[in-house]
């Protein structure tokens, strides 16, 4: 037997061990039904996404959509807390079964993850202190921009190299907003809605949107190859366009109904 017949069995051996010590693949449909119960990556420090109410127990519209997903498959419900930067990870290393976690659809995420249909949106701006002169992007040079790591506004920023911005990034969207209310930084690029939140906190530090970004399609994200998975979260999110809960709890929380081209 030739070195060259000897390395080509050892080869298929090798395979052939590979391949009957993995498993095969579980469909994760199959896995989330048969514990019944579903693992939801969700933040609860985004207000009004995720939040904590007054007796400590998840809300916002994100919290309530991943409520209502559990409830109409009769699955138990476990939120499994993320910021931006963990919630793919999350999904890829098998910690949570799906994201629902404003989950703005970009190329690159889908590069790792797959998405369903969108089932809100979500308008990023540059967001800035009320008495501040910034109107356009020349008034922001040299002024630090918060940002959440790891979210889409962090990458649109990142991406604009022509306009020298200086990025001051931040673990998650409410260490963010503290250094805002603070006085670290005087812009952030975050959702509308976070921007407007700010002022809340601390009414002698009011920010305003300045400048818009881009409004981004809001999807639930899973691992790739789970098909199954995915027709059935596509089908519940059209159900639930069609009867008009998803945007009961959108305007709920965010005060403002779903695009009309979502909800005709």
């Amino acid at each position: 037997m030739t070195n060259k017949t000897l390395l080509g069995t050892a080869a298929a051996l090798v395979g052939f061990v590979m391949m009957v010590a993995t498993p095969a693949s579980a469909d994760l449909l199959d896995d989330i039904t048969q514990a019944k119960k579903i693992r939801i990556s969700t933040d609860v420090a985004i207000p009004p996404s995720g939040m904590m109410d007054s007796s400590m127990k998840p809300t916002g519209s994100d919290v309530e959509v991943a409520q209502l997903l559990a409830k109409d498959w009769g699955l138990e419900l476990e939120f499994i807390q993320t910021t931006g930067a963990t919630r793919i990870p999350n999904v890829l290393t098998g910690k949570a079964d799906i994201i629902i976690s404003t989950l703005s659809v970009t190329p690159d995420r889908a590069k790792v993850i797959d998405f369903t249909k969108r089932y809100a949106t979500l308008q990023s701006d540059i967001g800035c202190l009320k008495s501040s002169t910034v109107k356009d992007w020349p008034d922001l040079k040299d002024k630090p921009i918060g940002v959440s790591r790891g979210t889409t506004q962090d990458t649109t920023l990142s991406n604009m190299k022509d306009k020298d911005l200086k990025i001051s990034r931040y673990d998650d969207d409410a260490t963010m907003v503290t250094a805002a209310v603070s006085g670290q930084v005087d812009c952030v690029a975050s959702s509308a809605t976070i921007i407007n939140q700010i002022g809340v906190k601390n009414p002698s530090r009011v920010f305003e949107s300045r400048i818009p970004l881009a409004t981004f399609d809001l999807a639930i994200g899973l691992k790739k190859g789970e098909q199954r998975l995915m027709d059935k979260l596509n089908a519940w999110i059209t159900e639930n366009v069609k009867n008009g809960k998803l945007n009961a709890i959108y305007k709920k929380f965010h005060g403002v109904e779903l695009p009309p081209d979502m909800r005709s």
